[in-house]
């Protein structure tokens, strides 16, 4: 009987187990799982958020190191700025004095007679002066036509208006030297070569008609000069007609007495 007792005993105990694993072993199972997989996308997502953070603190180091190097460059660039600016003011502070050194040993002429040339200039579009060196310009379109040396007509009232200047007190002891130009167009015309055989001529005969006319308006000949130089001076490319009626010119520059030019000498006389 007590066997019997223990056995039945042994079967209730089996069915209880059974009926805990039987019905409850599983699920657990699955919700075990179920919470590993989803540690798993957390720990997955949490790798990505903190690659992500990587990255993002990568790029802020970038960014610095981009904004500094581009502080850096900024200060360098203003530095440079300051020293260039500092340049320039001292390269136009040399400019404006090598300016007031010329207009003092290179134009002999006085304040009276360089605004007399000043107010000519204004009144002739045609006549060009310059200041700084007391050079005066005058272009060959206004003084002959093309491929002569006779002064026209019109132009003489320009030349007794600079002969008067040069004779004024302020400048009757200076001495001139006329120096005619040519562009680069060689004569071919028969009639004109017949006087000029080239542009070396033409050049010379026009300057030399130029002191003709300064001396019958009193300047003397002894303070006057010429000189020829042809197409030789171009002051613009003869590549067209404006630039060449730029360089058909006649100039005239005002010397010192003793300026040491070749066709005078100290005692103001040509030299032969």
């Amino acid at each position: 009987m007590p066997s019997c007792a223990r056995l039945a005993t042994a079967c209730v105990v089996g069915c209880l187990i059974f009926s805990q694993i039987g019905c409850h072993g599983i699920p657990r199972r699955k919700q075990l799982r179920a919470a590993q997989y989803r540690s798993w996308q957390l720990w997955n997502q949490n790798q990505s958020l903190m690659q992500a953070q990587a990255g993002l603190e990568q790029e802020k180091l970038a960014w610095e190191q981009e904004k500094a190097s581009l502080v850096a460059s900024s200060d360098s660039l203003q530095k440079r700025l300051d020293n260039l600016q500092a340049e320039r003011q001292e390269l136009n502070k040399r400019y404006m004095g090598l300016i007031s050194k010329t207009k003092t040993d290179g134009n002999p002429l006085s304040d009276a007679a360089t605004q007399a040339l000043q107010d000519l200039k204004n009144r002739f579009p045609e006549f060009e002066f310059d200041p700084a060196t007391g050079v005066s310009k005058f272009h060959s379109d206004i003084l002959f036509d093309s491929g002569s040396d006779e002064i026209k007509p019109a132009a003489v009232p320009l030349l007794q208006e600079f002969a008067r200047i040069l004779n004024s007190e302020d400048a009757n002891r200076l001495n001139i030297l006329v120096v005619g130009h040519t562009d680069d167009r060689p004569i071919v015309k028969a009639s004109t070569r017949q006087y000029h055989r080239d542009n070396w001529d033409l050049s010379a005969d026009r300057a030399a008609a130029v002191t003709r006319v300064l001396g019958k308006q009193g300047i003397k000949d002894n303070r006057m000069g010429i000189a020829g130089y042809g197409p030789y001076q171009a002051v613009a490319p003869n590549v067209n007609e404006s630039n060449r009626k730029q360089n058909r010119r006649v100039e005239i520059f005002v010397l010192a007495p003793d300026a040491a030019v070749a066709g005078f000498d100290s005692q103001n006389k040509m030299r032969r």
